[in-house]
């Protein structure tokens, strides 16, 4: 069993260090994701990438970042640069969006990334909320419907995966997942008739993959955060038909990290729903793999529902990455010289600044 196809972690540098190759390669790791820290330009980028690629099994890797436009983005010199999705809704405008989306993929599938986490589904619906704030569309769930589907629309069209986030809505919390636990107080008719209208749309636009927020939604699950808890993926497969991947948040986030230990956090959501787990640091993610690799062998995890998970992976890398081809450096040129991409953006920018 390839049980590293149901992880996606992080590097510490802008190469493979020894450790790093012997673990993507040995355990057969299923993905990576980068951070500013691993970028210095789409040279080096394309670089990196073909390396991690080198060592892949019979599909190639995840190769996965947050590039949402904003205040979220990790690759900045170089890559044409966008306002938050906050200020790009104002011009009530899904084919600027879909238009974003699709240079925004343009440039990461360049240097070989495949996977981005985006968009956020999220509704503003708490004006206090700093972790969500302008990254969302909008703060009612029709509105920021509108956008969804030009989104993901744009980011596969130029075969880059898109990753629909955060499940079941980050958008109501006072806390930051990254340092607390948030709570959900909202009810569950409430959840329907407004938080979940994005991820329907996201499921009924083919997204690929869905992220699971570290929060406690009371109305679903008062006891275990939404990544930890049954209840929340089963609700996402059945009520919102959702038949793809389901990956968790980033599990080193203080949410799980403080309040859970490594056994119980990948034994809840790997035994909850979710198909691939998220650790920025490789450390961790061998931690955690090491206990995944034990609850299969005392039977706590159903071998049966491990090939499940793998299947669904292997069957989504099948689809889009059958037809792999390493990064060709010198072609990097061509997308990243050009200038319409920044006067794309120029015009974009006068244009919500009018509106101000």
């Amino acid at each position: 069993m390839d049980l590293g196809q149901l992880f996606i972690v992080g590097l510490s540098g802008k190469t493979l260090n020894d450790f790093e190759k012997k673990f993507l390669e040995n355990e057969k790791i299923g993905g990576i994701i980068l951070f500013a820290h691993n970028y210095e330009d789409p040279a080096q980028l394309a670089e990196l990438v073909n390396s991690v690629q080198t060592l892949r099994d019979e599909y190639p890797l995840f190769i996965s970042v947050d590039q949402e436009g904003g205040r979220v983005i990790r690759f900045k010199t170089h890559f044409t640069q966008f306002p938050a999705m906050l200020a790009i809704s104002k011009l009530d405008s899904p084919k600027t969006v879909y238009e974003v989306h699709k240079i925004m993929a343009t440039e990461l599938s360049a240097c070989g990334i495949n996977l981005n986490f985006s968009p956020v589904c999220d509704i503003l619906t708490n004006p206090q909320n700093k972790v969500i704030g302008d990254r969302a569309f909008g703060s009612d769930g029709r509105d920021v419907e509108k956008y969804i589907s030009a989104a993901v629309r744009g980011l596969q069209s130029q075969n880059v995966l898109a990753c629909a986030k955060h499940f079941p809505g980050h958008g109501s919390t006072k806390k930051d997942s990254h340092y607390d636990l948030p709570y959900v107080k909202t009810s569950l008719e409430e959840l329907r008739d407004n938080e979940f209208i994005p991820f329907y749309k996201a499921s009924r636009s083919r997204v690929e993959c869905i992220m699971m927020a570290h929060i406690v939604a009371d109305a679903i699950d008062s006891e275990r955060p939404c990544s930890l808890s049954r209840k929340a993926y089963d609700l996402l497969r059945s009520e919102l038909k959702y038949k793809k991947l389901i990956l968790t948040d980033d599990m080193e986030m203080k949410a799980i990290a403080d309040n859970y230990s490594m056994e119980e956090s990948t034994f809840y959501s790997f035994d909850g729903g979710a198909d691939i787990l998220i650790y920025r640091t490789m450390e961790k993610a061998q931690e955690s793999l090491e206990a995944l690799k034990m609850l299969v062998k005392t039977q706590k995890i159903s071998k049966k529902l491990i090939e499940e998970k793998i299947k669904r992976v292997n069957q989504c890398k099948k689809q889009y990455f059958s037809g792999y081809k390493p990064i060709y450096i010198p072609d990097l040129t061509k997308v990243f010289s050009s200038k319409d991409s920044a006067q794309f953006a120029k015009v974009l920018l006068d244009s919500i600044s009018k509106l101000s």
